[in-house]
């Protein structure tokens, strides 16, 4: 059984006319910022198909990207790699879910969010939906929306940065990834927090001391 529309359905007979999902990816990556989608969908207009975005194709996931461009309201915003280094991936996660939110043309009434926490300083009605992504479908597009944005901008950074194979791995921790750090050592995108990113620096900071 799919995604479907009854936490929105049941927000909105409680008064909320307009209810977003909100998403991100990439908190598991050694590369790249962390994105996160807000996606409010007319119920007259919802795609057929929306799904959690790890269980399409990629083909799939752009043509229903590409419909809800047409028929939802999105916004789409980013923490850098800065931003996971200041504060943590769980925090960098929220402040882009956050400011998804803040970009949506008009404010939400009410916000259904993937996973098990509101986000810190969240000023709307908000409930925290765990797999969130499989079960409700402004979550699933969402999920979808910022899966399309944060692979395309890796596979932009693969061409700044060639031989880690972002354009494929978009920056998680694949065996060529691994192998490719450890040759040519990290980038200005590369996670310096992460244990394998970390461990590899100090690593080679004691080889040459």
């Amino acid at each position: 059984m799919g995604p479907d529309f009854e936490m929105e359905k049941a927000a909105m007979a409680a008064g909320k006319a307009r209810v977003a999902g909100v998403d991100e990816v990439g908190r598991g990556p050694l590369a790249g910022p962390v994105t996160a989608a807000a996606v409010v969908l007319d119920p007259a207009c919802i795609p057929e198909g929306l799904n959690d975005s790890k269980q399409l194709s990629i083909k799939k996931r752009i043509y229903l990207a590409d419909l809800l461009k047409d028929c939802a309201e999105i916004s789409i915003a980013h923490a850098s790699v800065e931003e996971i280094e200041q504060h943590n991936i769980l925090r960098a996660s929220h402040i882009a879910m956050c400011r998804a939110l803040a970009g949506l043309p008009h404010p939400p009434d009410h916000v259904l969010i993937d996973g098990s926490m509101i986000p810190h300083g969240l000023n709307v009605s908000a409930q925290p939906v765990v797999k969130g992504d499989t079960r409700c479908l402004s979550i699933s597009a969402a999920s979808i929306v910022a899966k399309i944005c944060r692979d395309r901008l890796m596979v932009d950074l693969a061409q700044q940065h060639p031989g880690y194979g972002w354009e494929t791995n978009m920056g998680y921790g694949s065996k060529s990834h691994m192998s490719a750090l450890q040759n040519l050592g990290p980038t200005p995108h590369h996670r310096r927090t992460f244990k394998p990113v970390h461990n590899m620096l100090y690593q080679d900071k004691n080889l040459r001391s």
